[in-house]
């Protein structure tokens, strides 16, 4: 019932957001993880049970048709999953669980009304962004989470860091917007627009990720030059996270945009289920690269060796198919 290999996905939402935010990950960043990880598995277990009598028809296979798993106790582990992302939201502080709240309910609406409607992939996207702007409101809003700490340009802190990490939120938004639109024809395939769409929306996101962001110098305040690219939450220097920023961008576009090319060809089920899987192991480099034109280049580092990770344990379990559905 919970995939796996797809929850490799889900950290680098809230490592992207602390770097879009201007902070380094601490233990708040480590709570948001686990809420976002809790939240993305009650939307595995929503979708099984909601799907049960479609799965019983289209995917025998699936645990509650097969009689693997009861669909109350697929409803009772959705709820106890949103009672525990909600918990460690809360932990994270008050910004973070005001963020986890609007994205439960996303999550929820989504699985039980949305998914079958046109505000599906909306839906879908909202939480995606919603989920990385939760990294960003529980950083706290200072750089590296210490006492003393530069605040994020306004006296907003924690307000502040989520919206310094909105062009980051829009943009990975944006690539999920796109592959669930390509999701909703994978089971009979026959549409060409929605990967030609995905396609130049890679394309566009590839660019917009591999451009790293300019900020003003941490600790300079109105004496610092304005437009000039300061070192990122790590120090980094403002070359190595360009670089290392359009690196993982070109990576995000090379992973996403060759099995969009060929369901565009020809958008057959089986090619239609491979764009969408390239587009959700093309998650992870995006996020990496939008940690990286943040300038937090380790934390890049960090989220891109979570893409190895996930083919290594997708490998070893025998779940090379994910869908996003």
């Amino acid at each position: 019932m919970l995939r796996l290999p797809a929850l490799f996905t889900v950290p680098g939402d809230a490592l992207a957001g602390a770097a879009a935010a201007g902070v380094r990950p601490g233990p708040r960043t480590l709570l948001a993880i686990g809420s976002s990880l809790s939240l993305y598995a009650t939307g595995m277990a929503l979708n099984d049970w909601a799907d049960r009598a479609e799965d019983a028809a289209e995917r025998p296979h699936r645990p509650i048709p097969s009689g693997r798993v009861r669909p109350a106790a697929a409803l009772t582990a959705a709820g106890a999953l949103t009672g525990a992302g909600l918990a460690l939201a809360a932990g994270a502080g008050r910004p973070a669980l005001a963020v986890a709240t609007p994205l439960a309910a996303t999550v929820w609406a989504y699985d039980l009304k949305l998914k079958h409607s046109p505000a599906g992939p909306v839906a879908m996207a909202t939480a995606r962004g919603l989920d990385l702007l939760l990294g960003a409101a529980a950083g706290g809003g200072t750089r590296g989470g210490i006492k003393g700490a530069t605040r994020i340009g306004t006296k907003g802190g924690a307000w502040g860091g989520i919206r310094a990490a909105l062009p980051s939120a829009a943009l990975l938004g944006s690539h999920t917007l796109a592959v669930t639109a390509v999701s909703r024809r994978e089971t009979t395939g026959g549409s060409v627009a929605a990967p030609l769409v995905a396609l130049a929306t890679t394309g566009a996101l590839a660019r917009l990720a591999g451009h790293r962001r300019t900020r003003l110098p941490a600790g300079r305040g109105a004496a610092a030059a304005p437009g000039l690219p300061g070192p990122g939450p790590d120090g980094s220097p403002p070359r190595a996270g360009g670089l290392l920023a359009a690196a993982l961008a070109a990576a995000y576009a090379a992973t996403a945009a060759r099995p969009c090319f060929h369901a565009a060809l020809n958008p057959s089920p089986q090619l239609t289920q491979r764009a969408v899987g390239g587009g959700i192991r093309a998650t992870i480099p995006l996020q990496a690269a939008l940690a990286a034109r943040s300038g937090a280049t380790t934390t890049s580092l960090l989220v891109a060796a979570l893409a190895p990770a996930g083919r290594v344990f997708a490998r070893r379990a025998g779940l090379r198919k994910v869908s996003i559905t």
